[in-house]
């Protein structure tokens, strides 16, 4: 199916990918990719089959945007996986010395080099992007969040259509602290801006600004609403219950804070995205927000579903790791981002989880293909 049938509205019911930021925990990711991967292929007895075949739109923020952007120009879940176990011992695996340090962790030119690799010249306007592609990446300078989209109707397409799709992930990748940012000419008389990870944004989970990219007229989508009208498949990078002792509490610094204060936004922002889009539907994988508002089930803003919703993720706690059958690890391990030993682990836990949490009824009929 050509980019101009996927785009249009007219073409019967659209289906999008979301995809969370979360450094090296992308590869949680991957695992569910393949299960989904594995199952479409089942289902149209197509081996071939790729993901950008099914979805419409694919969108990501951060290690999101790298996945997404494979995906977007024909890459299946295995091949994905094998690059990104090499990428993230590349980025990860070395750290600036001190004086370095004190602008950024790690070396950009790593980053840089394993994306020249696997994307080359290809820029927003190619047509080696095989479905609809968003990239959420944030301007530091402006402060405001861009989605980067590669529908050639969109305001800014004729600026962004020329931007090389390997600097807009660097730009939606660039966490502050930990990587420099991105400065990306933005106009055609040359003007830059100070690009960094999509995550310091609203929309580290990217899923709702995706919604958002199809449906609203300020965007060049236009694509329908409804249960019958629109899939959304968001999948996290893992996640766990923010808690500390009181008494730790008391002992913090500003330090302690600054990290503290980054992580409470962030996970808000998550949680909010959560609610807001389960309030929007009437999802089979619904979780409780908190023990207030449940899983908001019998909620739903003017009792009509806007779209199917589907959201995977993996819990990060001992429990649930036993349950999976990960058993060799301490969950607390795998919360720091940039530990590029945890990917084979997070690999299998994403792999482990998506075999228990993906079903294949959650995807209904009525979003199969029609070759």
């Amino acid at each position: 199916m050509s980019l101009e049938e996927k785009f249009n509205p007219d073409n019967g019911p659209k289906r999008i990918l979301a995809l969370d930021g979360g450094g090296i925990r992308g590869a949680i990711t991957i695992g569910y990719l393949e299960k989904i991967e594995h199952m479409l292929r089942q289902r149209y007895g197509r081996n071939d089959m790729m993901l950008c075949d099914y979805f419409d739109l694919i969108g990501g923020t951060s290690t999101g945007s790298i996945i997404a952007s494979a995906l977007a120009i024909g890459m299946d879940a295995r091949e994905i996986k094998n690059q990104y176990l090499k990428l993230g011992e590349s980025i990860f695996g070395e750290k600036r010395g001190l004086i370095g340090r004190l602008s950024a962790k790690f070396e950009i030119t790593a980053l840089e080099r394993e994306l020249k690799n696997i994307f080359g010249d290809i820029t927003f306007g190619d047509d080696r992007i095989r479905t609809g592609l968003c990239i959420v990446t944030k301007r530091a300078d402006t402060g405001s969040t861009w989605p980067l989209i590669n529908h050639p109707g969109g305001k800014y397409f004729k600026y962004n259509k020329d931007i090389l799709l390997r600097e807009a992930i660097r730009a939606s990748t660039a966490a502050p602290t930990y990587f420099e940012p991105e400065y990306m000419k933005i106009d055609q008389d040359g003007q830059k801006g100070a690009f960094v990870d999509g995550g310091v944004s609203m929309h580290n989970n990217p899923a709702l600004q995706l919604f958002m990219t199809a449906t609203l007229k300020g965007f060049p989508f236009h694509w329908k609403t409804g249960d019958d009208q629109l899939l959304l498949v968001s999948i996290g990078t893992g996640f766990w219950e923010f808690e500390r002792n009181l008494e730790a509490f008391k002992k913090n610094k500003l330090w302690h804070w600054a990290g503290d204060v980054i992580s409470m936004l962030m996970d808000d922002a998550s949680s909010l995205n959560q609610m807001i889009l389960q309030y929007l539907s009437e999802s089979k994988t619904a979780v409780n927000i908190d023990s207030e508002v449940g899983n908001l089930e019998g909620d739903l803003i003017h009792g009509k579903a806007a779209m199917t919703y589907l959201r995977y993720d993996a819990h990060l706690v001992n429990e649930r790791l036993r349950e999976i059958g990960v058993e060799d690890i301490d969950a607390e391990s795998l919360y720091e981002m940039s530990d590029a030993k945890n990917c084979p682990i997070l690999t299998r836990i994403g792999e482990k989880s998506a075999r228990l949490e993906v079903q294949t009824d959650h995807f209904p009929k009525v979003f199969d293909l029609k070759f």
